[in-house]
């Protein structure tokens, strides 16, 4: 296939550029600027200059390519309407042919879990930050009764790669002798590796039903202390840590501070059942004490 990835040049994008070449499609990738385009093909992909704040932009490769994947998220304050307005387009430019469309969501959509474990059924209680999610995803699954292939997918807090949320402990960890987290640390976070989170996509490019929505994690449920611990271990701050009050860490951090202090548990059986997934066997703490984290 011949797969249109708009977001390719971040973090959770470049990995599924990646991996669909690795498994021979070929990957048209979303580029804003020159310096996005010359990243691209370095990358072995080729450039489309294309922006989700320019919806038109993105239909002649969406009808160019043979799927199409969002891996955007734009969480500005006009966030629903920008992405909104490109969902529409992508579902317009590729109406009628049976394409797949595959939309990243996320697992914050289910807001705090508690004891109960979240699966793709669950009701929706999503934090501030993201609360324009469920319409954006009724954007995508309303596109099946136009003749798209629509596909969902819900990951958790993406690590891996020395990158994501998880590098923020390291930096903090560095720079201030520990590594620092928003709230009490006892809340619990459904993580997933990048490079597994490629491989689902790559899966439920060809293997997933229309209408389709997987959650992506790893059943693991550490705790954020826990993982701020290892990280700290592996930055060489002897595991040392500190609390950042939510209201304190509100000043600074807005909504995304409410977002990391979600008590959390899902579970991705239906994406392992259906369409074959399985992710690594290490788990976050390997990596953020000894892996790509390390140093």
């Amino acid at each position: 296939m011949n797969v249109f990835v708009i977001g390719a040049t971040g973090y959770i994008g470049s990995a599924i550029a990646e991996a669909l070449k690795a498994a021979g499609h070929q990957v048209l990738g979303s580029a804003r600027s020159d310096e996005a385009k010359q990243r691209l093909r370095a990358a072995g992909v080729e450039p489309a200059a294309a922006d989700i704040t320019d919806p038109t932009s993105l239909i002649a490769p969406a009808e160019r390519a043979d799927a199409a994947i969002y891996v955007v998220q734009y969480n500005g304050p006009d966030g629903a309407d920008v992405e909104g307005a490109a969902l529409r387009s992508l579902v317009d430019a590729l109406a009628g042919t049976n394409k797949p469309l595959l939309y990243t969501s996320g697992v914050w959509i289910y807001g705090s879990t508690g004891d109960r474990v979240a699966d793709e059924q669950s009701p929706h209680d999503p934090t501030p930050l993201v609360a324009h999610r469920p319409q954006l995803e009724r954007i995508v699954l309303d596109g099946v009764a136009r003749g798209v292939h629509t596909v969902v997918i819900r990951p958790g807090d993406v690590y891996g790669r020395g990158r994501g949320i998880p590098a923020m402990w390291i930096q903090s960890a560095k720079q201030g002798g520990a590594a620092r987290f928003v709230g009490d640390g006892g809340s619990h976070w459904p993580v997933v590796h990048v490079e597994d989170l490629a491989q689902l996509y790559v899966l439920a490019l060809t293997k997933a039903h229309a209408g389709s929505v997987y959650n992506a994690g790893d059943e693991t449920a550490f705790t954020v202390r826990e993982m701020a611990e290892a990280a700290s271990h592996g930055a060489g701050a002897r595991g040392n840590v500190a609390a950042w009050p939510l209201e304190q860490a509100r000043q600074t951090l807005g909504a995304f501070a409410d977002a990391l202090v979600l008590d959390m548990r899902i579970t991705s059986r239906k994406a392992r059942e259906e369409i074959g997934w399985q992710p690594r066997s290490s788990t976050i703490l390997d990596d953020l004490r000894s892996g790509s984290y390390r140093g």
